[in-house]
């Protein structure tokens, strides 16, 4: 069993590499423009920053629909747009595109969700202190609420890296495409199980930073 493994040691290899490629480049841009459309969700709510009723229900019923796409159906829907942007629909990089498109709305959501966790008393004091809305998302909102941002972002990682494992069904590279290819269609169930065991560790090892890095930034511990 062991020697089937070492057989495909540079494949496993290379195979966790493309998933790195792809979780690191998606969460990145989640980060950026995920991150950006949470707070615009949190600061156009009503009874918030710059409430906006109409501008809410657009960007709410943007995300809701975004995200109420199973993955792999999101994957194959934008198989034009993919091409447009990267010049194929095959490899890890155009795997990124609907990663990134799934990512977005979905760290969105947990932003707004941990924004809205923040004590509306603190905001209220940094506007009576004279501070205006992008002062108080900078160094109020987003200071107090870095316990669940980090965490927010742990539960996007983990949640992402299952999903670069599916881009694998349609040729997109990683370890999803490695068990498919070197355990699923050769019958090698050793090789699934040490694929299984590959994300399993990625998965503590993501949940482990995350979980130190908001005890760090908590507060209240």
């Amino acid at each position: 069993m062991l020697s089937e493994v070492r057989a495909v040691l540079p494949e496993i290899g290379l195979a966790t590499a493309q998933t790195a490629y792809m979780l690191a480049l998606t969460l990145l841009i989640a980060l950026i423009f995920g991150g950006a459309l949470g707070v615009w969700l949190y600061a156009v709510r009503t009874g918030s920053l710059a409430p906006n009723r109409m501008l809410y229900a657009v960007l709410d019923g943007a995300v809701n629909l975004v995200r109420s796409f199973p993955f792999l159906i999101l994957l194959i829907s934008v198989i034009p747009l993919t091409r447009f942007v990267v010049g194929t629909a095959i490899g890890t990089t155009a795997v990124v595109v609907p990663l990134s498109i799934s990512a977005i709305p979905e760290f969105a959501r947990l932003v707004e969700q941990a924004l809205l966790n923040v004590r509306r008393g603190v905001v209220d004091a940094g506007q009576a202190f004279g501070a205006g809305r992008l002062q108080v998302v900078r160094h109020i909102l987003l200071v107090e609420a870095r316990p669940g941002l980090i965490n927010a972002f742990t539960i996007l990682a983990v949640i992402y890296l299952s999903a670069t494992t599916v881009a694998g069904l349609v040729g997109g590279g990683g370890l999803g495409n490695f068990a498919i290819t070197f355990g699923y269609y050769r019958y090698e169930p050793t090789i699934m199980a040490a694929t299984v065991l590959v994300i399993i560790v990625w998965v503590q090892l993501i949940q482990t930073c995350g979980t130190f890095f908001v005890r760090r930034t908590d507060k209240r511990r």
